[in-house]
C-alpha cells in the first residue's frame, strides 16, 4: 500500500479554474491473486505553516521544514506497496493494519478510508493487525500520532483501484460502459436495473499478474463517510467482553506467568533461598531464574502471585539504589546549557524562570503482558506491540534463533501512550518460554509496571525572554531531561534519514526534540535546545514524548510575559502568534468559554495552545482552588484544586472521525489535568515509592470537569494531522496557567501536589507484589 503522486498528460483537465489541482491521479497495483487484491504507492506530502504578521518575527524552526511525523511519513514510503486490501467472495474487504491499535480507534478510522472510496458499509470492512513483517522496514511503527497521516493516502488509493477493478468487471458482465455504472453500499448497477454485489465480482476483477493503474480519488464535496461521526467498529465487542486481548488468547498450553521482581530499579537476583518449596506449593509447574527476577509458572495467576510472594530472594544492586528526586535534580541543574542572549535589564528587561517536572508512570490501563511459545529452533510470540519488527528481531537474538524463526503477532491493546513502543514483556516471556521449555502467559502485576516499567523522564525546563518597546526580542527554552530510551526503532528511523534532516549531525533525542517541539509564536530569537542525563532508568515516551513539559513552561511563561506587557493573555497570544489555524483555534476557545469573564475569588480561568504533527488544539479551563475544594476528603484520593470546566478546540486538517477525535481530545485533556495537579512518581534510593493506580493520584471523577465542550474545527486541508498527544501540552498548560491566575502564584514544580507530604504508605518493595485488599466493600463510595 503505497502512494505516489504522479501528473498524466490529460493534467489540464484535472485543474481547477485558479490552475490548482483538482483531481490529482495516483498510481497504484491490481496483485495477482485468486479474488481481487490492490495496493497504492503512497505520495509524499509535507506542509508549511501560515506565516503571520507580527513586530519581531521568528525564523522558521526544524519542525516547521519537517517534523516527527514527516519523518516517520517518509520512511515508509520505500516499502507501502507492500501492503494491500483484499476484496473477498462474501463481499467484504479485509486489510491487515501495519500499526497497533491499543484504543486510539485506528482500526476504525482505517475501515471509514476503505469504507468511502470502496463504496461498501462500514460493517462490511474488516480490519486486522498484521503480524511483525520484517520486509516493511519502518513502515510498522506505531508513534507520533503518524498512523492517519501516513496511510491517509494510500488507504483510499488501494480502495480507489479495486472500485474501479470491480466496475470493470461489472461492465464486463452487464455488457455496458465502465462510465454508465454507479457503486453504492457495495454494489455495482447500470441504468436499466443490472445489479451485482461485490462479492460476486471479486473473483472476475482479480488480476492474474501484478499490473499498475492509475485511479482519481473523491475530492472532499462527495465524501459520504469521512468526516461523520461514527461509533468504534469494535464497540460493541469491547462492551460485552467479546474483544480479544494478550490475554484473553487461548494459546495450547500457555499457562499464567509472573516474576518476582528487584526492590530497586533494575535490580538483579543472586540467589533463590527457597526454590524448591516455591515448586511444591500448589499449582506452581516451573520456577525459572532469569535476568529481570525468579519467573513462576502455575495454573492460574492467583498461584503465580501466592509464589512470587513467598519466594526468598537475594537482590544485587540496581542501576538507581543512590538516587532520589533530589539527587537527580542536582544532576539535572548541572547539566543545563547555556543561553545566548545574556540578561539584560536597561533599554530592555529579562524574564526568566525554571520548571520541574516529576517521574510520571506510563504504565497503561491493561498491564504489560505477553503470550510466548518457544520451541527448539522457532517462537511464537503474541502481544500488542507498536514496534513489532524489532522486538522480533530482538528476540531473534535473546533466544539464538534467525529472525525467520520468529513469528510475532500483534494483538489488540488496552491502552499505550507510547508503553507499548518498548516490547519489555514479549522479549521477558520469550526467554522465559525458553528456559522452561513450555508455552507462558506472562503478565506484570500492577506495582511491578508502576516500580520498574517505563517511566516518563523527570526534567527541568528553564526558559529565558528578553522584552523591551512593547515587543518580545528572544524567547529561549533549555530542557533538561533523564535520558529518554528510544531503542523502540526511532532510533534506525532517524539513522537510515539522517542525510534528510534539517538537524544536522545532533544524535537521537536532540533530533526528536527539534523535530517534534515548536514555538508557535513570533518571539524574535527563538531557540530551544535539550540536554539529557543518566541512562539508567527505564524511560519512554509518553504521549508527547517531550511536548507536556516543554509546552507547559512555554506558556507559563508567555503568561509572564503578556503581564509585563500589560497586555491579557488572550490578546497577547493572539497578537504574537504565527498560524492563522492557531488564532482560529485560541478564537474559538476564548469565545466559546467566555474569556475574561469575572470569576469569584480563588477561582480563575487559564489558556493555552499548542501545535504538533500539521495539528493544532487550544484549551481554556476553569479552575476552584478554594478552601472548601482542595479541603475535600476522599478515601485513597488526593483531591487538591479542581478543574470545573473545559472548552477544547482541535484544528487536525480534516478529521476522519470527528467523534473519535473528540474522544483523542478528552483523553489527552485527562492526561494534561493530572500532569499539572496530581501524578507524578516520588523516586527514594531508587524505589519509585507508588506501587498503583491507588496512590498515582491519575485524574478521577471528582477531579473531572464536570463541563467539557470539544470543538472540531472545518476542516483546513485536504489531509489529516496527528492528534494522538496533541491535547495533553496545551490541557497541562492551560491548568498551570489558570491556577496561577486563581492563587497569585506561578507554580514552578509539577505535579503541583508533588511537594507535599505522601498522602499514602507506601507499599513494601519485598515482596515486590502487594497483597490483594479484603476489604472492598469499605473502599466502595
Amino acid at each position: 500500500m503505497h502512494a505516489q503522486g504522479s501528473q498524466p498528460p490529460q493534467a489540464d483537465a484535472d485543474r481547477d479554474a485558479e490552475g490548482g489541482l483538482r483531481r490529482r491521479r495516483f498510481l497504484g497495483y491490481v496483485v495477482a491473486a485468486p479474488t481481487l487484491l490492490v495496493a497504492a504507492p503512497l505520495e509524499e506530502a509535507v506542509l508549511a505553516p501560515t506565516p503571520a504578521a507580527a513586530a519581531v518575527p521568528s525564523l522558521p524552526e526544524p519542525a516547521d521544514i519537517l517534523d516527527l511525523t514527516d519523518l516517520l511519513t517518509t520512511a515508509a514510503l520505500p516499502t507501502s506497496g507492500l501492503i494491500g486490501i483484499q476484496l473477498n467472495a462474501d463481499g467484504t474487504a479485509t486489510f491487515a493494519l501495519p500499526r497497533a491499535e491499543v484504543g486510539q480507534g485506528i482500526t476504525t478510522s482505517t475501515a471509514m478510508l476503505i469504507a468511502e472510496e470502496l463504496d461498501i458499509p462500514l460493517s462490511q470492512v474488516r480490519i486486522t493487525l498484521a503480524d511483525a513483517r520484517p520486509e516493511l522496514l519502518f513502515n510498522q511503527l506505531t508513534g507520533a500520532s503518524n498512523t492517519t497521516v501516513s496511510t491517509y493516502t494510500p488507504v483510499r488509493v488501494a480502495a480507489a483501484i479495486a472500485r474501479q477493478r470491480l466496475l470493470a468487471a461489472a461492465a464486463d458482465r452487464f455488457g455496458v460502459p465502465a462510465t454508465t455504472l454507479t457503486t453504492a453500499a457495495g454494489v455495482v448497477s447500470s441504468p436499466s436495473g443490472q445489479r451485482a454485489d461485490y462479492g460476486s465480482l471479486a473473483v472476475q476483477a482479480a488480476s492474474e499478474v501484478t499490473v499498475q493503474v492509475g485511479v482519481p480519488l473523491k475530492q472532499r464535496s462527495d465524501f459520504t463517510v469521512i468526516g461523520t461521526d461514527q461509533q468504534r467498529i469494535d464497540a460493541l465487542d469491547i462492551v460485552t467482553g467479546r474483544k480479544q486481548f494478550a490475554m484473553d488468547l487461548a494459546v495450547p498450553g500457555a499457562l499464567p506467568t509472573m516474576v518476582c521482581r528487584p526492590p530497586t530499579v533494575n535490580g538483579t537476583p543472586l540467589s533463590v533461598q527457597n526454590l524448591a518449596a516455591v515448586k511444591a506449593m500448589p499449582g506452581v509447574t516451573d520456577v525459572v531464574v532469569v535476568p529481570t527476577g525468579v519467573a513462576v509458572r502455575a495454573t492460574t495467576f492467583g498461584q503465580c502471585i501466592d509464589a512470587v510472594r513467598a519466594l526468598q530472594v537475594t537482590w544485587g544492586p540496581g542501576t538507581e539504589d543512590d538516587s532520589s528526586d533530589s539527587t537527580v535534580l542536582q544532576e539535572l541543574r548541572a547539566a543545563e546549557l547555556p543561553f545566548a542572549v545574556p540578561p539584560v535589564n536597561l533599554l530592555a528587561k529579562t524574564i526568566e524562570a525554571e520548571f520541574t517536572f516529576a517521574f510520571a508512570s506510563n504504565s497503561a490501563l491493561e498491564p504489560n503482558c505477553a503470550i510466548a511459545d518457544v520451541r527448539p529452533g522457532r517462537a511464537e510470540v503474541w502481544g500488542s506491540l507498536k514496534s513489532p519488527i524489532v522486538a522480533q528481531g530482538a528476540i531473534a537474538a535473546k533466544l539464538g534463533l534467525l529472525p525467520s524463526a520468529v513469528t510475532v503477532h500483534v494483538t489488540q491493546g488496552g491502552g499505550s501512550f507510547g508503553r507499548k513502543l518498548f516490547f519489555d514483556a514479549a522479549l521477558e516471556a520469550a526467554e522465559i518460554s525458553q528456559l522452561m521449555g513450555k508455552p507462558v502467559k506472562l503478565m506484570w502485576h500492577r506495582t511491578d509496571e508502576f516500580r520498574q516499567g517505563r517511566t516518563h523522564p523527570m526534567s527541568v525546563s528553564r526558559v529565558r525572554a528578553v522584552h523591551a518597546l512593547g515587543q518580545v526580542l528572544s524567547f529561549e527554552q533549555r530542557h533538561t531531561s533523564v535520558a529518554t530510551d528510544f531503542s523502540h526503532g526511532l532510533g534506525e528511523i532517524i539513522t537510515a534519514l539522517v542525510a534528510k534532516l534539517p538537524v544536522g549531525d545532533i544524535g537521537f533525542s536532540e533530533t526528536i526534540f527539534e523535530l517534534s517541539q515548536e514555538t508557535p509564536y513570533n518571539f524574535g530569537l527563538t531557540t530551544q535546545l535539550l540536554s539529557e542525563v543518566d541512562k539508567g532508568f527505564n524511560t519512554g515516551s509518553m504521549r508527547g514524548i517531550y511536548s507536556p513539559n516543554v509546552r507547559c513552561a512555554q506558556e507559563l511563561m508567555v503568561d509572564q510575559l503578556a503581564a509585563a506587557l500589560g497586555q491579557d493573555p488572550y490578546q497577547f497570544r493572539r497578537q504574537s502568534l504565527k498560524d492563522e489555524r492557531a488564532v482560529a483555534v485560541l478564537d474559538q476557545v476564548a469565545q466559546l468559554g467566555s474569556w475574561g469573564r469575572t470569576m469569584a475569588p480563588g477561582t480563575a480561568q487559564g489558556i493555552a495552545l499548542h501545535p504538533e504533527y500539521h495539528s493544532v488544539a487550544a484549551v481554556l479551563v476553569e479552575i476552584d482552588c478554594t478552601p472548601q475544594t482542595t479541603g475535600r476528603r476522599i478515601p485513597d484520593a488526593w483531591t487538591g484544586p479542581r478543574v470545573t470546566k473545559v472548552v477544547c478546540a482541535v484544528d487536525a486538517g480534516i478529521a476522519v472521525n470527528p467523534l473519535g477525535l473528540k474522544a483523542q481530545m478528552m483523553g489527552g485533556i485527562m492526561d494534561g489535568i493530572a500532569l499539572a495537579l496530581s501524578s507524578g512518581l516520588h523516586l527514594e534510593n531508587g524505589v519509585f515509592q507508588e506501587g498503583s493506580w491507588d496512590n498515582y493520584f491519575y485524574t478521577r471523577q471528582w477531579n473531572t470537569p464536570p463541563d467539557l465542550e470539544i470543538v472540531v474545527m472545518p476542516p483546513s486541508s485536504d489531509t489529516p494531522g496527528g492528534a494522538g498527544e496533541l491535547a495533553v501540552g496545551s490541557a497541562m498548560a492551560a491548568v498551570a496557567c489558570a491556577y496561577a491566575r486563581a492563587t497569585g502564584t506561578m507554580p514552578t514544580s509539577f505535579p503541583i501536589n508533588h511537594a507535599a507530604p505522601l498522602a499514602f504508605d507506601p507499599l513494601p518493595t519485598s515482596p515486590p507484589v502487594p497483597q490483594s485488599p479484603v476489604d472492598g466493600l469499605t473502599r466502595a463510595y
